[in-house]
């Protein structure tokens, strides 16, 4: 690596100093023979001299140093903090036979040794014995009853009732009802828009009513997500012709309106039903349990699915119904013994299907031609070698069917042609413009809908198509993704006035999220970013890939809402026919650790073992990665059993990483920013980029990195800037200036007081108020922030190699070289000032990238790095960092001082977390955390460190392929 470089650690392999030349020279003799080369060296020769000469000088200059102040400081806080924790270590020692001995909390010991050594079984056998809140009550079940006869009455009821009567779920009615009664398992498959997630649970509840078992009954459906949980809630509610809160409520994260304990229905997400199990095991809150749209294999529904089969058994009282769309309802019966189905049919109009055969007959078009193939050492390259599988898989899909058709005559030489090129498999939005002129110049008035992989697809779509061919006046078109709100969501599903075309342009989140009824064409790209877990390279990775046939069978569905529709597939009937059936399950295709810590804390015994049982099981190696990482983490310890710090992340609603962030916000005292960035990390952070405006809105963010390269500072600063507006009556005003979502920033300021309520539950805050005095001594020392976040997402270190033009490229131990992800305040900076990035997500698309990044300084990463091994090396000694090749080097004195000072904050973590409670800011714990604030305050600039500096280069022997 160049000098140029600046502060950049030393390699291990470091030249050797010429100690005999250094000590007989004078400087500026010393300066002309570091000038002088050996003879005899010819071409990548003196530069390979130049560039080892260079790193020797880089010993000299990047030495890692204190003050002599601060060395002095830090030794006499060790000196007084030892006493205490080597006593805290060492006491009661003679009780080594008490694993757990160091708990002094007694309450807090009791929780904890319940969980590590409690049985599932165990506690719904207990669970069974305790009194169930759904006790015969006769007096209620006749008030309840009169309740229900007198609604019936109601106009408003009636006409509701003369609605739903129409729907295919209302004829099914008493069929649903009989078998329910005879089975305690059923499963209840139906197509979108059958009336089964708002009848099934009302039919039950008015059976019940009606019959006088009000008092006894209490039913809770689920919904896979939040918005879902809520609109049907109220649906059904207006259905009831009440307000909610009375036969019918709803409870998702952070927000309920609560039915009554008797006689109702309460809709909630998964994960709310898997909290109650916590708390009630066997479920005896609650005598039906619905699981609706379990067809999207979510992970929680997967594991509520499983942890269910081991409750009823013992509640053979309880009725379970498993609800899924028409995809794959015979797994859930064959799962649940080949328990009783039945099927609701649908209500869509007949839907006619184009494929690309047909799409190339009514168009003029024509697909780039194929790239030369390669010669030479090109055709061995991994790459090439790719793209040479693809293209025989390719000519074996496609060649039996082109003489099929050429057999049937059914399309002219130049489709047959068409279909013949290998790039005909590519995404074209050329082609897909094209057929959408096609579809305005010649069908009826109709939405149009088109199904993208990705953002930058509907991006570019969009751009494609703000010419002259498409005026305002004429046409409206509306992006649809998640990240990339429109001016107002609402407007997508009005009808456009007469005479303009609605055109939406989605990704698969218009699949079955939302309806948007006016849709008769449907353009289906035929594509889907599916995020997976790739457990050989252990990577994340978004790629677009083709949809399962399930997935196609929505969209089209898409088409037919409200009369006869057409669906353009842009692939060839013979692609679809190498479909998978249904997209993978979600456990399938992600990693395990929350997962893992709910098996432990809900005590489902080894992980394996339990895994094992659920309906598709995941990969072992996947199992063995989440299993690592938590060990990591010090959640769980050698033999899989929570540690108290894996009892503490186990009860936070947060993944493990963000969780050990929260609580060490908490016990350094920098709540506000710490819990605003891990809920900007854990929920999905406010940011969004529209249409046209991508550099107005990343100067935005810049802006609010406050110049500290950090995505993860920009996040708090939002949230922080968003709640001080929201004090003075504008955040509205701040929102739209800023290009943030004022519902996001809402939910996640809600987080940050919800995060305060579970730690101040544990002991570890005072108040359930984020904004605490107490808990905010350290809020603006945004050194001590950066810290606390690599320390919660450590190991995710990445070290800058290279700035380009394009940006900067950076290394990780595990994949190489990694891009930084456009979307970060870090993408295009010229420069750093640390060559080292802390980051949460790191994902493979078009290449691998680091979303959001931190640059950290040196002391910030010694300060995370809880197992960083120190070497004697050629007199200095040597700080290894991770996997990387890059070392820190440092004189004996700071060595031992450093092992000292993460000895002692390990002992006082080990103390807090297994003896919960505020730090004593005025004790030794104040003065040893204040010695940590000091050491990690200190820039790599104070040191004698420099910044990375632009158009700096790649050593020649550390270049990757990229």
């Amino acid at each position: 690596m160049s000098h140029r470089h600046g502060f950049r650690g030393i390699p291990h392999s470091f030249a050797r100093r010429n100690r005999e030349e250094q000590s007989q020279s004078s400087p500026s003799q010393r300066g002309m023979a570091h000038n002088r080369r050996p003879p005899g060296l010819r071409g990548k020769e003196i530069g390979l001299y130049y560039r080892n000469k260079n790193r020797e000088r880089q010993k000299e200059t990047s030495m890692l140093k204190f003050s002599h102040e601060v060395q002095q400081r830090i030794e006499a806080i060790l000196n007084k903090s030892k006493s205490f924790y080597d006593s805290f270590s060492h006491e009661n020692s003679n009780l080594g036979h008490d694993k757990y001995h160091k708990i002094h909390d007694i309450q807090f010991k009791r929780k904890f040794l319940n969980i590590v050594y409690g049985d599932m079984q165990e506690n719904i056998a207990k669970a069974m014995n305790l009194t169930s809140k759904l006790q015969r009550n006769s007096n209620l079940d006749k008030i309840l009853q009169d309740e229900y006869k007198e609604k019936q009455s109601q106009n408003d009821y009636q006409n509701m009732l003369a609605f739903r009567s129409k729907l295919p779920a209302y004829k099914k009615k008493s069929e649903i009802l009989q078998l329910i009664e005879d089975n305690q398992v059923v499963v209840i498959s139906g197509e979108t828009g059958c009336g089964k997630t708002t009848q099934v649970a009302q039919f039950i509840l008015d059976d019940e009513l009606e019959t006088g078992n009000g008092s006894i009954t209490r039913i809770v459906c689920t919904q896979p997500r939040r918005i879902s949980a809520i609109s049907v809630a109220e649906r059904v509610a207006a259905e009831r012709a009440e307000k909610l809160g009375k036969s019918v409520g709803y409870q998702i994260r952070l927000e309920k309106i609560s039915s009554r304990e008797q006689g109702s229905i309460l809709f909630c997400t998964t994960g709310i039903l898997l909290q109650f199990m916590k708390i009630d095991p066997a479920l005896k809150s609650f005598s039906h349990v619905i699981l609706d749209e379990i067809h999207e294999r979510t992970t929680e529904s997967d594991f509520v699915i499983t942890l269910l089969k081991q409750v009823i058994p013992k509640r053979t009282d309880l009725k379970v119904l498993l609800m899924s769309a028409t995809l794959n309802a015979e797994s859930f019966s064959k799962y649940y013994n080949n328990c009783p189905m039945l099927h609701i049919p649908g209500f869509t109009f007949p839907v006619k299907e184009f494929y690309l055969e047909d799409i190339l007959s009514l168009l003029d078009h024509k697909f780039p031609e194929p790239p030369p193939e390669p010669t030479g050492y090109r055709k061995h390259l991994k790459r090439y070698k790719e793209q040479q599988h693809k293209k025989e898989e390719f000519l074996d899909v496609i060649q039996p069917y082109v003489r099929q058709l050429i057999a049937e005559k059914k399309h002219d030489i130049r489709v047959i042609q068409q279909l013949r090129n290998p790039l005909s498999e590519d995404l074209s939005l050329i082609l897909i413009e094209k057929l959408v002129r096609y579809i305005c110049n010649t069908k009826d008035p109709g939405a149009i809908l088109i199904f993208l992989p990705g953002m930058m697809d509907i991006s570019n779509l969009c751009k494609m198509m703000l010419g002259p061919d498409y005026p305002s006046d004429k046409y409206i078109i509306y992006p649809l993704h998640s990240r990339m709100p429109t001016v107002d969501q609402k407007l997508i599903f009005r009808e456009p006035p007469r005479g303009v075309r609605k055109i939406i342009i989605a990704t698969s989140i218009a699949e079955t999220s939302i309806t948007i009824e006016d849709v008769v064409y449907v353009i289906d790209s035929g594509r889907t970013k599916f995020g997976k877990f790739d457990v050989e390279k252990n990577i994340q990775t978004l790629e677009p890939e083709w949809v399962s046939l399930a997935n196609a069978k929505q969209r089209r569905g898409r088409a037919g809402r409200v009369k006869s529709g057409e669906c353009y597939h842009m692939y060839t009937k013979a692609r679809e026919m190498t479909f998978a059936q249904y997209p993978l399950p979600e456990m399938l295709r992600t990693r395990l650790e929350e997962v893992i810590l709910q098996i432990k804390i809900l005590q489902l015994g080894k992980v394996k073992q339990f895994l094992a049982t659920v309906m598709d099981p995941p990969d072992l190696k996947a199992i063995h990665l989440s299993l690592n990482l938590l060990e990591t983490l010090n959640a769980l310890d050698e033999h899989e059993n929570l540690t108290p710090l894996g009892y503490h992340l186990a009860h936070l609603p947060l993944d493990p990483r963000t969780g050990k962030m929260i609580l060490w916000g908490a016990l350094f005292s920098c709540a506000e920013p710490i819990f605003a960035i891990a809920a900007s990390l854990t929920f999905k952070d406010a940011f969004y980029c529209p249409l046209g405006k991508e550099e107005i809105a990343n100067s935005k963010k810049l802006e609010l990195s406050m110049e500290q390269f950090s995505d993860h500072v920009a996040l708090a600063e939002a949230l922080r800037r968003y709640e001080a507006t929201r004090q003075r009556g504008n955040a509205r005003q701040f929102c739209r200036d800023y290009f943030l979502s004022f519902n996001t920033l809402k939910l996640l300021s809600e987080m940050k007081t919800q995060f305060a309520q579970y730690l101040c539950e544990m002991k570890f805050l005072d108040s359930e108020n984020p904004s605490d005095k107490n808990a905010n001594i350290n809020s603006d020392n945004i050194a001590l922030i950066k810290a606390i976040v690599c320390a919660g997402l450590y190991p995710n270190v990445a070290v800058v190699r290279k700035i380009t033009k394009n940006g900067p490229i950076a290394w990780t131990p595990e994949d190489g070289s990694v891009r930084i992800h456009p979307s970060s305040v870090n993408s295009k900076v010229p420069s750093f000032p640390s060559q080292y990035l802390t980051y949460f997500t790191k994902q493979r698309s078009t290449a691998i990238f680091l979303h959001d990044t931190t640059c950290i300084s040196v002391p910030m990463l010694l300060f995370a790095g809880q197992n960083m091994s120190i070497r004697r090396e050629r007199g200095y000694y040597v700080i290894n960092t991770l996997n990387f090749s890059e070392n820190i080097i440092c004189e004996s004195n700071t060595a031992e001082m450093i092992q000292e000072l993460q000895r002692a904050l390990n002992s006082l973590l080990e103390y807090k977390i297994t003896n919960p409670a505020m730090v004593s800011w005025s004790t030794f714990e104040g003065d040893l955390l204040n010695a940590i604030i000091q050491l990690v305050s200190q820039t790599n600039q104070e040191m004698g460190f420099d910044n990375m500096r632009e158009n700096a280069s790649l050593d020649e022997d550390s270049t990757d392929e990229y």
